[in-house]
């Protein structure tokens, strides 16, 4: 029943929140110490959670792409922790946070699928780290269609594999290669 729940969860979300915005590649759609006053939903696109460190390089947190809740924690915190950065151009929505969370005090099917998606974002972060902890490619590879199952996405997504498991996308085409023909 929670599945169900959460198959319409966003788009529940998306038919009560703020009109759309359509916004570039490069955009800054909040910054780290901003206060937190909404919850976005990211209708179409790819948005980044970024964190920079004081050595001057940054970590990528979270990337929110269809149908995603950008920064699932903010809903709990006053300021945000990192930097939103659109990544492709992107359709988002806003929700008010306070009336999000009015929101899930009354409706407890939604409450519920909130739940859930929390826990399958702890979930996909335990999945994630015990991919990156693996030495090889070959290893980050099968960690991966454990996590995500044993196929591939089209070819010209295969790039996004490499970024999840944190390899150069040449180590994975090569990884990929080697499979094939054996």
């Amino acid at each position: 029943m929670i599945i169900i729940m959460y198959e319409n969860f966003v788009e529940k979300l998306v038919g009560r929140a703020d009109k759309p915005r359509e916004l570039d590649t490069g955009t800054t759609l909040f910054y780290k110490d901003d206060p937190i006053r909404q919850i976005f939903i990211i209708e179409e696109g790819l948005v980044e959670l970024i964190r920079h460190q004081r050595d001057g390089t940054s970590i990528v947190l979270q990337r929110a792409s269809r149908q995603s809740v950008l920064a699932e924690a903010s809903l709990y915190a006053e300021f945000y922790h990192c930097d939103a950065v659109i990544r492709l151009p992107s359709r988002v929505c806003a929700f008010p946070k306070a009336d999000f969370l009015m929101l899930l005090q009354k409706d407890e099917d939604l409450s519920n699928a909130w739940a859930a998606q929390l826990a399958r974002k702890v979930q996909s972060a335990r999945s994630q780290i015990d991919i990156l902890s693996r030495k090889t490619v070959s290893d980050r590879l099968d960690g991966w269609f454990a996590w995500r199952g044993n196929k591939l996405p089209p070819k010209g997504q295969w790039k996004n594999i490499a970024i999840e498991i944190g390899v150069s996308p040449e180590a994975l085409y090569r990884e990929l290669a080697k499979r094939r023909s054996d």
